[in-house]
């Protein structure tokens, strides 16, 4: 292993010893100073990570958070600089940590979350007027081949848990009462100028807007989908200046 490597491991890894070869320029024990940097990196990654999943800290409390927390920092180091792109796995590790398993909706809200940042930092893109949306869609020969551009924070959730709810609840008074939690939800989450907005759609309305975002056109979009309220979803997706564009596909003679 290479110094570098080395110390990255143990400034992880509290059990590790501080590495070889390090001074201080003012005599003081450098397994001391090592230990207080080490702190410090720990800490600050435990608070990123606070800091993108706010609920998931209600949900489960500060203590558990970060013992929970300090535990991904070490088997997951970050991989890049940006300190917005760390814990995105987060939900994966949740899901494999077995003190958590008695709140099995807890790694689903943390994907929910991750989606949130994911919107916030995701690139501009100027929506199409409303009057632009409503000339393409009034030609009913055109819809079959009319691909429709989604706003890139746009994203999708399905879950077996109320996600939405259990989210919502903890943007008030963090109380569950009235939340079925074991009623499946579909949340749909997007970037409204700078606010990060989360809505709640049925699955009929999930399958559509996937694919959509896979490039189908409007009405191969909605032959897969369950049954559904296209009139509500597409108005939806007006109101919250979702659609950035719309393209006509040609038809092959």
């Amino acid at each position: 292993m290479s110094t570098q490597a080395a110390f990255a491991a143990a400034l992880l890894d509290p059990q590790q010893p501080c590495p070889e070869g390090l001074c201080s320029a003012n005599g003081a024990d450098p397994a001391s100073r090592f230990a207080v940097y080490r702190n410090n990196v720990q800490s600050s990654l435990i608070n990123a990570l606070a800091d993108s999943y706010p609920v998931v800290v209600q949900l489960v409390g500060e203590e558990f958070f970060r013992a929970m927390a300090g535990s991904y920092v070490q088997s997951c180091p970050p991989q890049g600089p940006l300190i917005n792109d760390y814990g995105k796995d987060f939900a994966g590790f949740i899901d494999h940590f077995e003190p958590a398993a008695c709140v099995p909706y807890l790694a689903d809200v943390a994907r929910l979350e991750r989606l949130r940042v994911q919107a916030y930092h995701a690139a501009d893109a100027q929506p199409l007027s409303h009057a632009q949306i409503a000339t393409a869609l009034a030609d009913p020969q055109a819809l079959s081949e009319l691909t429709v551009g989604l706003h890139p924070s746009l994203n999708l959730l399905t879950s077996a848990f109320a996600v939405v709810g259990i989210w919502a609840a903890h943007q008030q008074d963090a109380s569950l009462v009235g939340v079925d939690l074991d009623h499946g939800q579909n949340a749909l989450v997007l970037r409204n100028g700078l606010e990060v907005e989360v809505f709640t759609i049925d699955q009929g309305a999930s399958t559509f807007i996937q694919n959509l975002r896979l490039g189908q056109p409007l009405s191969q979009a909605l032959e897969t989908a369950p049954a559904f309220d296209l009139s509500q979803t597409l108005a939806l997706l007006i109101s919250h200046n979702a659609i950035t564009h719309l393209h006509h596909n040609q038809v092959s003679p």
